[in-house]
């Protein structure tokens, strides 16, 4: 299979990057830079792939490392069954099984294993952050990394288990009282998506006749567009030690 076909289709098809949820292009712009670096041999990820089919949506990008992913889906979630399982239909995305799938506060991975873990997407949906990232420290050898991506804008979904918006600033504090040093944020986005998103979340209350009266102000039509206007321009110019991201990424490290 083709993993830059895979790549299109699943930016495409699962996370809609291109007309709905532009703030996920940094998680793929990190993954790959991610699966690029050879130090990185042994990999763990930590994802909803019971929300898919029970598949990693991120064990192609690591082909040559051995790459162990975990399910941490909650059980209500596993209730409800796989029924975002629909936007992975396309044969041209790589479907490699979930290895394992654990209750994330008991992860049962070998202490001092891993190079670098990934939790992309996950962390808002886990109420005891702080047992996570323990057991991650654990499971990290010396001088190993994590890697984190959040959205900061996002709507109540997947209920009730959605528990947290973290800031940068937050997630860097967490990190830091539990041990982990050399740790760095991204930002992402900006003010004119977040609202073309925020509008094409309230278009989904609508009732068909009124989508096609608003169709205009839809972000599919003019998503490109928006996200010029982000990049260029990023400084607010009324009040300072203020920014508007739509997502971050973060990484840390173990020491000892």
């Amino acid at each position: 299979m083709d993993l830059k076909i895979h790549d299109i289709e699943i930016k495409k098809k699962v996370f809609f990057v291109d007309t709905k949820w532009p703030h996920f292009k940094l998680l793929f712009e990190d993954i790959k830079k991610l699966s690029k670096n050879k130090n990185f041999k042994e990999i763990l990820s930590l994802e909803r792939g019971g929300l898919y089919g029970n598949i990693s949506l991120f064990a192609p990008y690591f082909k040559k490392s051995n790459f162990v992913s975990v399910d941490c889906s909650t059980k209500q979630i596993m209730k409800r069954g796989a029924y975002n399982k629909k936007f992975t239909k396309s044969d041209k995305i790589i479907k490699i099984p979930i290895d394992y799938n654990y209750n994330y506060k008991k992860i049962k991975i070998k202490k001092s294993s891993k190079n670098l873990i990934i939790i992309p997407n996950l962390i808002h949906h886990i109420f005891d952050h702080k047992i996570l990232f323990s057991q991650c420290k654990n499971i990290l050898k010396r001088n190993g990394q994590i890697y984190i991506f959040e959205p900061l804008i996002r709507e109540l979904h997947q209920q009730p288990s959605d528990y947290f918006r973290f800031t940068p600033y937050g997630l860097k504090q967490i990190l830091k009282d539990l041990g982990f040093n050399k740790i760095s944020f991204k930002l992402y986005g900006g003010p004119f998506s977040a609202t073309a998103y925020c509008w094409d979340q309230a278009s989904q209350y609508l009732p068909n006749s009124l989508k096609k009266k608003y169709k205009r102000f839809l972000i599919s039509d003019s998503i490109k567009d928006i996200i010029k206007l982000d990049e260029k321009y990023r400084k607010n110019l009324v009040r300072q030690n203020t920014d508007f991201p739509m997502s971050f990424s973060i990484s840390a490290s173990k020491s000892k």
